[in-house]
């Protein structure tokens, strides 16, 4: 396990509610141990003489000390860099003047507070700064047969630089970390928001298409049994309502299939088709080509929904006309196609709601498909209305 650096604050800024008492705590734990330390054994301490300026120096190291209490974005590195120079001259006069104590300790939290805080070429020429004070601070006090050695003691204080930036390194990599973190937890809420508004947008398309598929024949037929009753034609408007009551029980298993959908489970799209057409009076409309295969559960919802509107339409504006449905199963892509004639019956003035195209086109791309709306231009069909949804397979 890497040392930890005392000189660190304590914490990664930012890391918000995971940040330990223990982490809280250590800064201020480092800080009365060596305030402690120093009053027991720091000597001479008093108000005059060399006693007075031992108390000053001592005064100025525990201040720059105490720096590390201060968070960091209230002490900026330009800041930060003058204090850390009176703080090299400060240890190396304490040295220098002191009898007694442990004021070396001064020193070589400085010099891993240096390399934690500041960049590599102030930290680096500080730390050198501070190992030559502190050398020549203690070889000046010391006995001409060991002023070699205090002096290359003095020079070790410098060295701690490497273990301040080692934990400002650690710091920065946490913090990226933690940002990294973030940032994935922000594009994962996004992205399900997007969900849940494409899936509101799916339930919207579904809901309209049932509705509309159905509420408009009912609609149709109830007028159309009024308008006998009216004129004295009782059979025909009865048969009027059976249709009206046939298109009431369609829309119930519309509304089951829709559920099913929203569910995810297997829909039979050829059966389904087929069971629609025959249900709005157009038996045997339904065509097959192509070798038969299992679509996805979403493609068969979107493709069953298409039929229906573009059915829907068919009834709306041209009532009584032919239709025919084609699914064309081919290598690389599924058709549907939907064909119907002019209407033979009057068509009914009630107006549209506008949704349906846009919502075949809204379901055909998201399958990266193409979609064809509009007249057959020429040939034996000229004059019919075609809706053609072409997907990969």
């Amino acid at each position: 396990m890497p040392l930890r650096n005392p000189w660190s604050p304590g914490s990664v800024e930012g890391a918000g509610p995971g940040l330990t008492e223990r982490s809280r705590v250590a800064p201020w734990v480092w800080t009365a141990v060596l305030l402690v330390a120093q009053i027991l054994t720091l000597r001479p301490l008093g108000l005059s003489g060399r006693g007075l300026a031992v108390t000053v120096l001592f005064v100025v190291n525990f201040g720059v000390f105490a720096l590390r209490l201060v968070p960091r974005r209230l002490l900026p590195d330009r800041l930060l860099l003058p204090l850390m120079v009176v703080g090299v001259a400060a240890v190396a006069g304490l040295l220098a003047v002191a009898d007694t104590g442990t004021a070396s300790l001064f020193a070589f939290f400085l010099a891993a507070y240096i390399g934690y805080r500041l960049s590599v070429k102030p930290a680096v020429a500080l730390a050198v700064a501070l190992s030559l004070l502190c050398g020549a601070a203690l070889a000046f006090r010391a006995d001409p047969g060991q002023q070699g050695l205090l002096f290359m003691a003095g020079l070790s204080t410098g060295a701690l630089v490497l273990a301040g930036m080692s934990g400002r390194s650690r710091s920065q990599a946490v913090e990226a970390a933690i940002a990294a973190a973030a940032a994935s937890e922000r594009a994962a809420r996004a992205e399900a928001r997007t969900l849940v508004l494409t899936e509101r947008s799916n339930v919207a398309r579904d809901v309209h298409d049932v509705l509309a598929h159905s509420l408009a024949g009912i609609n149709m037929q109830l007028e159309l049994a009024d308008a006998l009753i009216e004129v004295g034609e009782t059979e025909k408007a009865r048969e009027a309502t059976a249709r009206a009551q046939s298109l009431v029980r369609e829309s119930l298993k519309q509304a089951q299939w829709t559920v099913r959908a929203l569910r995810e489970e297997d829909l039979p799209l050829l059966e389904s088709l087929t069971a629609m057409l025959e249900s709005s009076g157009h038996r045997q409309a339904l065509t097959v080509t192509g070798t038969v295969r299992e679509l996805p559960t979403q493609t068969a919802h979107n493709l069953l929904r298409i039929a229906q509107e573009a059915l829907t339409n068919a009834t709306r504006h041209a009532p009584g006309g032919t239709v025919r449905v084609t699914v064309s199963y081919e290598e690389k892509t599924t058709t549907l196609s939907i064909l119907n004639g002019p209407a033979t019956l009057p068509v009914s003035t009630g107006a549209g709601s506008g949704m349906g195209l846009i919502g075949i086109r809204e379901r055909v791309a998201l399958m990266n498909g193409t979609v064809t709306t509009g007249p057959v231009p020429s040939g034996p069909q000229r004059g019919h209305w075609k809706v053609e949804a072409v997907i990969p397979a």
